[in-house]
């Protein structure tokens, strides 16, 4: 069946749109992508809605949340019409959409983890079925909701030669490690380019680092990145997710802009290094999704700290750029299937269990 998958990233860059042909098992095929920027002055509200969110023992709207929530609501009814638009296909062609909402604040710890992102009105805006909410069921089982992407990541990769990793680097970098004998460990490893985007948008005119330019420019401060990686959370063996607020550009405050980016772009790199200990099986390749593929220092830095070879999936024939909005629409229709979205290997839940809330249109 046709299916949408939307995904808002914890880069807080924009929206992804995805449509792929898929039975939701091994069979999947892009059909058209469309990306939608966010404006700079929904970036920043959607950042104080997630940093007051953080602040919270449970999920709670207050005014500027439940503003933010309905102004990236009506973004993503943009963003399908766009992807529709462009992809020559109407309404009724669609079977279904995976809304993954917007991440504010991930709790698991306290077993909840908060989306935003209203799927009743998503769904009547188009008439088209909605699964929304896709990590709540796995955190209040004692899962850690996250990453959800392995299941589509196994999809993919069903074809290549064992030990394999996907890494995906967005604001918050996880990995799916599929062993020799096809098991799958997958967890958070830590920050992507979250951090390297906060430091760009506080200490330059840019909002992220184009290239790494800025990063290979600089030199590493060896000690401080020594105390980053001290962390005991990096001790942790998985199951175990991040929230991208976990970690803040306190650390090397006081470095130049040059050696502030090449210090993160490094913490991002060892914290890779430091997560395929945890791994039965180390992989010898590593194939990279999500916009911090594009990063040319990262991407060394990650050869050069896990020793494995590092490529961009798009060297496989995949759509390094889609690949996660493609994934919520994979899990889209297994839940219309009721196919396992998560598994004890990957987020922790007690058995595989199938995610999500389906939002029938009105």
């Amino acid at each position: 069946m046709l299916a949408i998958g939307l995904m808002s990233g914890t880069s807080r860059d924009g929206i992804d749109a995805a449509l792929i042909d898929t039975d939701g098992e091994g069979s999947s095929v892009g059909v058209a992508f469309h990306a939608m920027s966010y404006a700079e002055g929904f970036r920043l509200r959607l950042a104080e809605a997630c940093q007051r969110a953080m602040t919270m023992d449970r999920p709670g709207f207050e005014p500027l949340i439940r503003a933010v929530e309905e102004e990236l609501t009506e973004l993503h009814v943009e963003a399908v019409s766009d992807l529709l638009a462009r992809s020559g296909h109407v309404t009724q062609d669609i079977a279904v959409i995976g809304f993954h909402g917007h991440t504010v604040a991930h709790r698991p710890e306290w077993r909840w983890t908060w989306q935003i992102g209203d799927g009743s009105a998503l769904a009547g805006a188009f008439g088209i079925p909605v699964v929304g909410d896709l990590r709540s069921a796995d955190v209040a089982a004692g899962g850690q909701g996250a990453p959800l992407l392995p299941v589509y990541h196994r999809a993919l990769a069903h074809g290549l030669s064992k030990p394999v990793a996907i890494l995906n680097l967005g604001g918050v970098a996880n990995i799916t490690a599929i062993a020799s004998s096809g098991e799958i460990t997958a967890f958070d490893t830590g920050m992507a380019s979250g951090l390297i985007d906060n430091w760009m948008q506080t200490h330059s005119d840019r909002s992220f680092d184009e290239n790494g330019a800025t990063a290979a420019k600089g030199k590493v401060d060896e000690a401080r990145l020594a105390r980053m990686l001290s962390d005991p959370w990096f001790a942790l063996a998985p199951p175990k997710s991040i929230d991208r607020e976990a970690f803040t550009i306190e650390a090397v405050q006081g470095l130049d802009l040059e050696d502030g980016a090449a210090t993160l772009t490094a913490f991002s790199a060892a914290a890779v290094a430091h997560g395929l200990a945890h791994l039965p099986e180390r992989p010898a390749r590593i194939y990279a999704a999500g916009g911090g593929r594009h990063n040319v220092t990262l991407m060394q830095m990650l050869a050069a700290r896990t020793g494995a070879e590092v490529h961009a999936v798009d060297e496989l024939g995949w759509d390094g750029d889609a690949l996660e909005a493609q994934g919520f629409a994979y899990m889209a229709v297994r839940h219309l299937r009721n196919l396992p979205i998560s598994f004890p290997g990957t987020t922790g839940a007690p058995q595989p269990m199938t995610g999500g809330i389906l939002f029938e249109p009105a």
